[in-house]
């Protein structure tokens, strides 16, 4: 498995007690599949996102990246980790108005030492994957929500990840709009190979998903079939 939790625990304070966001939750996710969770607002999809992604230590409970467990890394190295290893896809693409399409992604490759032209030859690889190849001269100004979306998946792919942790990527499009960014998740997830989780309140899209899961009151579990 490229990404694990196990019996993962997550408290919030809550005034003089605590609130439980995640109650021992556990989920494995192996490269090359999409996990979809579902849930009402509040159930913790948020929080295992988080965790997952190691920006939050949980209570109790194991996260293991690619085999390694995060409990007691120090932060430096979980930054390192977290950089090389996961990419995230949020709600809102938040795009850099200043930046071309291709530069929103070559930015984050210079950041971690590569060469610009190889920067610049994986930022088109993956606007070409996205569909974006011709837009890639293009400013956020200039594109429709669904194409900075694609933009945003495009870069959260750029460094290479293991996984890939998806949060509600259609809250801001149409329907047919919301199942093309879907469609592309799951296409990507097969072809780059990383362990995908993706959180959505929208279960009209799912039907090409790996495994639905839904959360209720911070546990997890698998929804029995209709």
């Amino acid at each position: 498995m490229s990404l694990s939790l196990t019996d993962v625990t997550l408290t919030y304070p809550d005034g003089d007690s605590r609130l439980t966001a995640l109650d021992r939750v556990t989920l494995d996710v192996a490269k090359g599949s999409l996990t979809a969770v579902v849930g009402p607002s509040g159930s913790g999809k948020s929080s295992l996102l988080a965790v997952a992604a190691t920006l939050i230590t949980p209570d109790s409970g194991v996260l293991a990246i690619d085999g390694t467990t995060t409990s007691g890394l120090p932060r430096a190295q979980l930054t390192d980790l977290r950089r090389r290893t996961i990419g995230i896809v949020f709600q809102q693409p938040h795009l850099l108005p200043s930046l071309t399409a291709a530069e929103q992604l070559q930015v984050l490759a210079e950041i971690d030492g590569r060469s610009a032209a190889k920067a610049r030859g994986r930022a088109m690889e993956l606007l070409d994957a996205v569909g974006l190849a011709g837009q890639a001269r293009r400013h956020p100004h200039q594109l429709s929500g669904g194409q900075r979306q694609r933009v945003n998946i495009a870069r959260a792919l750029m460094n290479d990840p293991t996984i890939l942790l998806v949060d509600e990527p259609t809250s801001a499009l149409d329907r047919e709009r919301g199942a093309a960014v879907i469609d592309l998740i799951t296409r990507l997830t097969h072809q780059q190979g990383t362990a995908t989780v993706l959180v959505t309140h929208d279960r009209a899209h799912l039907a090409a998903v790996d495994r639905v899961v839904e959360m209720h009151d911070g546990r997890l579990r698998v929804p029995t079939p209709a």
